[in-house]
């Protein structure tokens, strides 16, 4: 028998049934998703506490990200957990087609999210606005909008890099969804569409507190 067999079989064994190895995998995404939201929760303590701090500079400095960005941003993220639900939707009615369509159009509005984020960046870099130590804006100079864009900065890229990896797992399910059957058992697909649907709430967690802070 060749190991990755022993391994499966080692797996199978800790559970009775595979309902039972279902369940357990569920409970263990939703403790994942548990630990990131708690991660983010005390991102969003900290601004909470500079902003009561700093509150007239970061509502100035949020008029200068730009909103439409933000908004467009936004619609993006979640137009892109629509289809990533109706893939989910499609798997449970075993169209195969569908799984692979909605998934690769989530993939697509997720480049996009990122695509916009990078403009958006560029536009900063331009005038200035930097991280920590290195902001040089004259238009918004002191130390509050300085905190504010250390935030922003650390905040969004952060959100980026778990939009990345959301685009990598969704990618192998892409890949992988046509050549499993049943797929209304395709529980990495339902795992996966959750962890997308955390990187859509985050944002929608961010962008008032970041574009819409005036």
């Amino acid at each position: 028998m060749s190991a990755p067999d022993d391994v499966a079989r080692s797996g199978a064994e800790h559970f009775d049934t595979p309902e039972q190895r279902e369940r357990a995998a569920h409970l263990g995404m939703w403790l994942f998703l548990t630990s990131e939201t708690l991660l983010f929760g005390a991102l969003f303590g900290i601004y909470t506490g500079y902003r009561l701090a700093h509150a007239a500079e970061f509502v100035a400095a949020s008029r200068l990200n730009d909103t439409r960005l933000g908004t467009l941003n936004t619609v993006i993220l979640i137009s892109s957990s629509f289809f990533a639900a109706w893939a989910v939707h499609a798997a449970h009615h075993e169209r195969v087609r569908s799984v692979r369509r909605c998934l690769l159009v989530t993939l697509a509005l997720g480049v996009g999210f990122l695509v916009v984020k990078s403009v958006e960046y560029s536009d900063h870099f331009a005038h200035g606005i930097f991280p920590g130590a290195h902001y040089q804006s004259s238009e918004l100079p002191g130390a509050g909008a300085r905190l504010f864009f250390t935030l922003y900065y650390f905040m969004t890229g952060l959100h980026a890099a778990h939009v990345i990896g959301g685009l990598v797992t969704l990618a192998v399910l892409a890949i992988l969804a046509p050549r499993r059957t049943p797929l209304a058992r395709y529980v990495p697909l339902e795992l996966g569409v959750l962890y997308w649907h955390l990187v859509d709430a985050v944002w929608i967690f961010l962008w008032p507190l970041l574009y819409l802070a005036g």
